[in-house]
């Protein structure tokens, strides 16, 4: 009987084999080298570069991501989801709503959030389905940490996510002209004096008008 007889009568078709362990890995070091590089030089940097730091040849980046355009979705995708899941973390795991914030807040310039800021300006697809659904859940998450916090009374009631989101991203990311080398050390110094500022009771009068998610989408 041949195979496609076997499948009419009812066998379990033959399964697409899956991906070796070797060329997971590799993948994920791709993604992981673009994603640091990204932040550092920007979207545009050589992907030959790009290879060199994962320790992968040239090849092997291209048979994963055939050109930028891809390699940036991945990146994209991968740093959206793996901020989310630190925001879930760190709900499930602080009792104290705004010691979550905080936690998350620290745990996101961790997973490189920055390099999503300079993508979301750039040409590839944002409304692609797959970036869209991680894109509402780390907003569903964020939300919840400051509603949360704001609810006990931790949180100063000024603000919005928005805000939240603008200064995670703007403390991430290197000044333009400036080496990125030894700026990292200065990062989580810099988040905890922003995070200082959201504590309630607060200090001071803001100018203008909460940051909403909707200003973003607008502005992006």
């Amino acid at each position: 009987m041949k195979t496609a007889d076997r499948t009419a009568a009812g066998t379990v078709p033959r399964r697409t084999p899956r991906p070796r362990a070797d060329a997971l890995r590799n993948r994920e070091r791709i993604v992981a080298a673009a994603r640091e590089m990204f932040v550092e030089f920007g979207q545009d940097v050589p992907l030959d570069e790009v290879a060199r730091r994962a320790g992968v040849g040239n090849a092997t980046l291209y048979r994963n991501f055939p050109d930028r355009a891809a390699l940036i979705h991945e990146v994209v995708l991968s740093v959206t989801s793996r901020t989310t899941d630190r925001a879930e973390e760190a709900v499930a795991e602080e009792a104290d709503p705004f010691a979550a914030l905080c936690r998350f807040v620290h745990a996101a310039a961790d997973e490189r959030i920055g390099a999503l800021c300079p993508m979301l300006s750039g040409s590839f697809d944002r409304d692609h389905p797959e970036l869209l659904a991680e894109r509402r859940r780390l907003e569903e998450a964020v939300e919840g940490l400051v509603a949360r916090a704001m609810s006990a009374g931790r949180l100063r009631t000024d603000i919005a996510v928005g805000d939240v989101m603008v200064g995670l991203s703007q403390l991430t990311r290197p000044l333009p002209g400036v080496a990125c080398q030894g700026i990292d050390r200065f990062t989580h110094r810099h988040l905890q004096l922003f995070l200082d500022g959201l504590e309630a009771p607060a200090r001071s009068e803001l100018p203008g008008t909460a940051a909403t998610l909707e200003d973003l989408r607008h502005r992006s």
